[in-house]
């Protein structure tokens, strides 16, 4: 097992992307190289760059990557509300996945805070 698999915040950031996939299936057609696609590159950007951002040999860089997973997050909460607007997700799944990311960005922020850089 790699070390970032151990780490709270890249397990829940899998699951957030598994969610920001079974949500933007049922988005309209037209919309599936659109907003979909962009909810689920954000989406995967989170987890990837805590992963990629372990294996950094300095606790800068991995601060640096957990800062670009960070901003994946907002990008996602900005996206989704969009995707409320536009009818394309339910209110409380909207709501759910809202809180998904408050939780993966405080945990960022407080593994960022850790690293003491």
């Amino acid at each position: 097992m790699f070390g970032f698999e151990k780490l709270d915040v890249w397990q829940k950031s899998v699951d957030l992307a598994d969610e920001v996939y079974r949500f933007t299936r049922d988005f309209p057609d037209y919309e599936k190289f659109g907003l979909a696609n962009q909810m689920r590159r954000a989406a995967v950007s989170v987890s990837s760059n805590i992963a990629e951002g372990s294996g950094r040999e300095s606790k800068k860089d991995f601060s640096r990557f957990l800062q670009i997973a960070y901003g994946s997050v907002m990008e996602v909460v900005s996206q989704l509300h969009i995707a409320q607007r536009q009818e394309f997700i339910p209110k409380e799944d909207a709501r759910k996945l809202y809180q998904d990311c408050e939780e993966i960005a405080r945990m960022i922020s407080g593994l960022k805070r850790s690293l003491g850089v």
